[in-house]
């Protein structure tokens, strides 16, 4: 039996986050180690034991993982072969008309497609859009071309036939034989049953390319996993799911840690009443952010990895290559941050690990924002002498001191940060200067403050637990499963028992594993969203809890939204493109941490910075005038409800809450600090 602990583990690229929570007696414990690239299994157990516990304590683990996201980036793929409709097995090939590079004539305008032509089959069959049979499947000629892929020495095959997503009949007669042959096989109407044929090719293509990967990874989790534990991993829309599930839908673990973390924001901005946030979390490769409305973090379908097309329900994170340990460089004459990592071995200079290279972790202790006698990750000293060093070359280079070319990093890397709030938020037609700001992860605090002011944000919080945030929402995941089907029903020619078939199939099918896992088909939570455009227009708008059974409800619910979004609303005739749904387990509260320790003084007290007794006072720099004094308390020892004017700094065992000049904390009795940044809302 297990000793009844839950447990979220997070593996980012330079850091394992891991948060425990006991059911009963409502222990928590907490604890980050360094990423194990080299044996993620024995990195995870290592994760165990920093908290104090073995394997078999556990009752329910769920894991985030970055494994299918660095391997698509990589292009760490499987050798895979396609099998396409007679015709189009050059849809890869040919992709869209974007160009990655506008006006360099000297690069490749497109990836090359991750199939090539040696790798490519056909077979003849044909549907038309609303699935109709017009070329039945020749069971002579489908041998011919299992026999070609058998020979090509592939490792996993993809099948994408035109219009399987109206009628997978023909993928699925084509499946069952293919697995005879291939232990691994995509199926374009399982992975994205939608239209739209590159992206479907391609998604369903990048879905068998890291089937084997992921198999071997999750068979060996799941070899390590003791009887009387549960295993789940947390996926991309924002839920955990089965092994068993992710076997044939591995795309589901892509941005897998990202989208805990702002599963956690969520939980946190609903907490606080907080109607518009955004989720910034900055660990050490990369980060992270992404818009969150009343709780709940936006769903994309069309997204990109890699530079390659990944269409399923996804948190609408926006990811860049700005972490701690993003390394600098001068780039003819002007400095760049990112998006080439120290990462987590060697990491940054100042790890005294061998790192020779300036990174903005490096920069954050020569400015006096991290303690040098702090240890990090349990094992981790800092070493002030080698951050300068590495920096100083850049100094020379640009004719600065250390400490203005430390700042210039920590601006550039800011800068870069600014361009992914914006486009979450203003490209999306949001005023970011009206949300909240979320800051988590290892060196998000750290750079929250200065950020928002440079958006014109008025308002910064750190949750508690922010640098094992994503665990906390891996620890705090409840079971879920989302997909999107194509329909194209014009509202003209509405098929109400049409619709009603496809929505009980599309939940009976998502539903399977949670009824698998013990929960009743009668208690399994259904969200419905409606993608609607007018007849003739390319892209459709989504529709939140879309009145399916009632058109005329529908159709208001879709011109109040249109107008929302551009301001006006026509009377012409509309259809429903495409219906998302997303099941889940029962809500419950889930496992909450306890409150950070500190008093329970209620908020309106207050009192100066003075008041809280500071650990020390050391020397920071906050611009060009040189370093400033400045008090630094821990923060499980904060007074909530007491300012704390900045400049001033907060540690816990592994982040660190800068406040500069200008701005006032305040930590609230949940242990989540409030800074009011000095920007006028």
């Amino acid at each position: 039996m297990s000793g009844g602990w839950r447990v979220g583990v997070d593996v980012g690229g330079t850091f394992t986050d891991v948060v425990a929570v006991h059911g009963a007696h409502r222990d928590a414990r907490v604890a980050k180690v360094p990423s194990r690239s080299d044996d993620r299994v024995a990195g995870l157990l290592a994760a165990l034991r920093a908290v104090g516990l073995d394997w078999t304590d556990v009752e329910d683990l769920v894991h985030g993982t970055t494994l299918v996201t660095n391997a698509i980036v990589e292009d760490d793929l499987a050798d895979v072969a396609l099998i396409a409709t007679r015709g189009f097995s050059d849809t890869l090939d040919i992709g869209r008309q974007n160009r990655r590079h506008l006006y360099r004539l000297d690069l490749p305008p497109k990836p090359a497609p991750q199939v090539p032509a040696g790798r490519r089959f056909e077979v003849s069959e044909r549907l038309d859009h609303d699935g109709r049979v017009l070329a039945a499947m020749d069971p002579r000629l489908v041998e011919d071309t299992l026999r070609q892929v058998e020979d090509s020495g592939a490792e996993a095959v993809a099948v994408s036939l035109l219009h399987s997503y109206a009628n997978p009949a023909h993928e699925e007669a084509l499946g069952e034989r293919l697995r005879a042959r291939c232990p691994f096989v995509a199926l374009s109407n399982r992975i994205n049953p939608e239209a739209r044929e590159y992206e479907r090719t391609a998604t369903t293509a990048l879905s068998a390319g890291v089937m084997p990967l992921a198999a071997s990874y999750l068979d060996r989790l799941e070899a390590a996993k003791p009887a009387g534990s549960r295993l789940h991993l947390f996926h991309s829309a924002g839920g955990m799911a089965s092994p068993e599930a992710l076997r044939e839908l591995p795309l589901g673990l892509a941005a897998s840690g990202p989208a805990a973390g702002v599963a956690a924001a969520g939980r946190v901005a609903a907490d606080l009443g907080i109607g518009h946030a955004i989720s910034f979390d900055m660990g050490g490769t990369t980060t992270d952010v992404c818009l969150v409305f009343d709780g709940e973090a936006q769903i994309s379908s069309d997204r990109s990895l890699g530079d390659r097309p990944l269409r399923q329900p996804m948190v609408a994170v926006e990811s860049i290559g700005a972490g701690g340990g993003s390394v600098a460089r001068l780039d003819h004459g002007a400095l760049a941050v990112g998006p080439e990592s120290a990462g987590a071995d060697p990491g940054p200079a100042c790890y005294a690990r061998g790192g020779d290279r300036p990174t903005v972790s490096d920069a954050n202790l020569v400015l006096g924002y991290m303690d040098s006698e702090r240890v990090i990750g349990g094992d981790i000293r800092l070493d002030p002498g080698a951050a300068r060093a590495v920096v100083a070359p850049l100094a020379s280079a640009m004719d600065m001191t250390v400490e203005e070319a430390a700042f210039g990093i920590v601006r550039v890397a800011n800068a870069t940060m600014l361009r992914a709030l914006r486009r979450v938020t203003v490209e999306r037609g949001i005023d970011g200067r009206r949300c909240t700001l979320l800051a988590f992860g290892g060196a998000g605090p750290m750079h929250a403050v200065e950020l928002a002011r440079a958006f014109s944000i008025a308002t910064v919080v750190i949750p508690a637990h922010s640098s094992v945030f994503s665990a906390l929402g891996c620890a705090g995941a409840g079971m879920s499963y989302s997909q999107q089907r194509t329909l194209r029903m014009a509202v003209d020619a509405w098929d109400a028992a049409r619709l009603d078939r496809v929505r009980r199939a599309l939940k009976s099918r998502l539903a399977a594993p949670l009824v698998a896992a013990g929960c009743r088909e009668g208690e399994v939570e259904v969200e419905e969203v409606a993608a609607i455009r007018y007849c003739g227009q390319s892209y459709a708008i989504e529709i939140a809890d879309a009145p399916f059974d009632d058109p005329h409800r529908l159709t208001r619910a879709f011109l109040d939204r249109h107008r929302a979004l551009y301001g006006f609303a026509t009377e012409e005739p509309w259809e429903l493109v495409s219906i998302r749904l997303r099941v889940s387990a029962p809500s419950t509260d889930g496992p909450r941490p306890p409150a950070s320790r500190g008093s329970t003084e209620s908020p309106e007290s207050t009192g100066s910075a003075g008041e809280a007794s500071a650990v020390r006072t050391l020397p920071c720099t906050f611009g060009t005038g040189g370093p400033v004094p400045t008090p630094r308390h821990a923060r499980a020892h904060l007074v909530a409800g007491r300012a704390l004017a900045g400049p001033v700094v907060v540690e816990d065992e592994w982040s660190t809450v800068v406040v500069p000049p200008g701005a006032t904390l305040v930590a609230d009795k949940a242990g989540h600090l409030h800074i009011a940044t000095g920007v006028n809302a």
